[in-house]
């Protein structure tokens, strides 16, 4: 395989084969990314390259080329400047995220605080929202989250409200979980990729460390994505004197979305906010891109 150095747009020196081998696995990962509008450097191939569970038919169909260190489907070199424009627009959100971070960080009950979404991969447009997950300590999700969005509001810090159609920049608390209910029920390569692609601002006690160990399973889709790290077991907590306040905020809070739920996800221990079911539209997509 022949190597040759060229800079890219924005004077940075990359390698990049002239010619390479892909093999299925690879073809499904460009495949899936570009459903996202981001070509992947030869290093983020390895990284996200597919599991076993992520298949493709047809692969002699699929045309892949390269630019500026990049690799895409034949025809979408577009992407390449699109992406670098979106990396330079993430840079400013994920800034705002890591100052939210910063204050919901002295909220006791709180364990991690990730980015998600777009943003963790570094591919936000403009209009984009700040995508964040938070885990709270045992029994005191609904408290937490009472204490967090009062603080969002105190602070005048923009959030996504119910109805908002102006979600530029605005935080969007939308996953929510209590730190004894961390593992991840539905399950396809969708979600495992979001999982294995948050990055945490805020990380208590290793928590981030076990929600991975939790949701290992994503390794059968994205096998290079995360590591398995251990964490601290077997070590009881106190549990916090928030707790006895948990039973009126969430009661409180149930009452105040009721009318609203749609298809999201509210219980005592989980909060996912997610009126759209963006997996069902990806697998759509995938598809398509597959038998073309």
């Amino acid at each position: 395989m022949k190597l040759f150095s060229k800079p890219d747009l924005i004077g940075e020196r990359k390698f990049f084969p002239e010619k390479i081998p892909l093999a299925e696995r690879e073809l499904a990962s460009i495949v899936y990314h570009d459903i996202f509008d981001y070509p992947l450097t030869i290093f983020e191939l390895i990284k996200w390259v597919a599991g076993e569970k992520v298949r493709l038919s047809k692969t002699q169909e699929i045309k892949v080329e390269g630019k500026k260190g990049y690799l895409f489907i034949k025809g979408r070199e577009g992407l390449v400047l699109k992406r670098l424009m979106r990396k330079r627009i993430s840079a400013r959100k994920m800034a705002r995220a890591k100052r939210a971070a910063r204050f919901l960080s002295f909220i006791p009950t709180i364990k991690m605080i990730a980015v998600s979404g777009a943003l963790a991969m570094e591919n936000a447009d403009e209009e984009a929202d700040i995508d964040l997950l938070i885990i709270t300590k045992r029994g005191t999700l609904w408290t937490t989250r009472f204490l967090a969005l009062a603080l969002l509001g105190f602070l005048r810090i923009p959030r996504r409200k119910y109805g908002d159609k102006n979600q530029k920049d605005k935080l969007c608390l939308n996953i929510w979980l209590d730190e004894d209910d961390l593992v991840w029920q539905k399950r396809t390569f969708f979600t495992a990729h979001e999982i294995a692609q948050i990055k945490p601002l805020v990380n208590k006690e290793k928590t981030y460390e076990k929600f991975i160990f939790k949701n290992r399973w994503v390794v059968d889709y994205w096998p290079n994505a995360v590591k398995i790290q251990d964490y601290p077991r077997g070590v009881a907590t106190r549990p916090s004197p928030f707790i006895v306040f948990e039973p009126l905020l969430r009661r409180f809070q149930f009452w105040y979305m009721k009318g609203k739920v749609t298809r999201e996800v509210v219980t005592p221990t989980r909060a996912l906010f997610h009126p759209i079911d963006w997996g069902k539209v990806v697998l759509s997509g995938f598809r398509k891109k597959v038998r073309g």
